[in-house]
């Protein structure tokens, strides 16, 4: 007989263990009895529903709970515009801020209770609505008057999370392997990770990078050991899961540009992203660079900027035509294998226009 998977889940007692409240905590200094509940001020618990962890999932998502659509929505916001209608997510009580643009709130609130809790419905609504959608751009008496936009005078700017940056890198090279579910991968990580922290567990003792399409899965299914976080991901502020943070820090050093220049995945994604430059954007250097450009920031290159890459591509081109090593150097960064096919000088020489397009503002940020 096959075995049969067996998952652990919660069930109530058939009598439920009394429970008091301890005298300073201590374990054998039992007080009061208490019972199950919610604050009155939240309006109390239901009689309908029963007073254990289902009703408090039946009480959460409930229409007329004043908090959770709330605070989904609030978090939602936060995601796209970079900051909450309430600036503290983290903090609803009295404690927390008060939000900017209450009526807003709860109408996406309520909307979002009425379409049965749709999470692409309303981040559907939210990056269609004409709030979203302005420029980011802002003349001087506006920013003057309203530097952190609280009042959405213009559209939102901020630095994207960790990683969304690794994952728009291999998006625009064609690398990204958009396959959903499966256990936790290995990216490209600094030789060494691991071993100078120590382990009980020889599982965690080295780290060992995956290969083939695990390396460029979506940054989501990076395997995450809490005592040694991927530092690439950590310089652009990615937490290390020891604690759950709602809103992260948005730093800004000089690391984060070595990241994005220097790292294997980088590196790798710019090398072929001029591969695919050369065989999908033209025949001529002006529409691949153009075209390299769109899928790096989703815009047009003006002509300035189609020229001064250009010249950068002119240069690169000089100097590994000079120095062919440099060229067999730079193409063997990372596992995936270079094209054959492709003139090594030219794919070098537009790798470099690619990671300067990978390092571009407008490639990282939202704006």
């Amino acid at each position: 007989m096959d075995s049969v998977a067996e998952v652990m889940v919660m069930e109530e007692m058939d009598t439920p263990r009394p429970t008091y409240v301890l005298d300073r905590g201590i374990y054998d200094q039992p007080r009061e009895r208490v019972e199950p509940g919610v604050p009155a001020r939240l309006g109390g618990f239901p009689d309908d529903l029963p007073p254990n962890r289902l009703g408090l999932a039946q009480w959460l998502l409930r229409s007329d709970h004043p908090l959770t659509a709330r605070v989904t929505v609030n978090r939602y916001w936060l995601m796209l515009f970079g900051q909450g209608l309430v600036s503290t997510p983290q903090d609803f009580g009295s404690q927390g801020a008060l939000p900017t643009h209450p009526a807003l709130l709860d109408w996406l609130a309520t909307t979002f209770i009425d379409s049965g809790w749709d999470v692409k419905g309303l981040m559907k609504l939210m990056v269609t609505s004409a709030t979203y959608r302005q420029s980011s751009k802002a003349d001087p008496a506006v920013l003057a008057r309203d530097p952190s936009n609280s009042l959405l005078a213009r559209g939102p700017r901020y630095r994207l999370p960790a990683e969304m940056i690794r994952d728009n890198a291999l998006a625009a090279s064609g690398l990204l392997v958009n396959k959903v579910g499966g256990p936790s991968v290995k990216p490209y990580q600094p030789p060494g990770l691991w071993i100078e922290k120590g382990n009980f567990s020889a599982a965690l003792l080295t780290y060992q990078p995956d290969e083939g399409e695990s390396l460029y899965r979506r940054s989501l299914y990076t395997f995450i050991r809490r005592t040694s976080p991927p530092p690439s991901m950590t310089v652009f502020d990615a937490p290390d899961r020891t604690t759950c943070m709602v809103q992260r820090q948005n730093t800004n050093t000089p690391l984060q540009a070595l990241v994005l220049m220097n790292d294997p995945q980088y590196v790798e994604a710019a090398r072929i992203l001029a591969e695919r430059m050369q065989k999908e954007g033209g025949d001529d250097l002006q529409t691949q660079i153009t075209y390299g450009f769109r899928l790096t920031t989703g815009r047009r290159p003006t002509t300035a900027e189609v020229d001064l890459l250009t010249r950068l591509y002119e240069d690169e081109h000089l100097k590994f035509n000079n120095t062919p090593a440099s060229a067999d150097s730079l193409l063997t960064v990372g596992d995936f294998p270079p094209d054959p096919t492709l003139n090594k000088t030219t794919t070098a020489a537009l790798a470099m226009v690619a990671s300067l397009l990978i390092n571009h503002d407008e490639a990282y940020t939202k704006r």
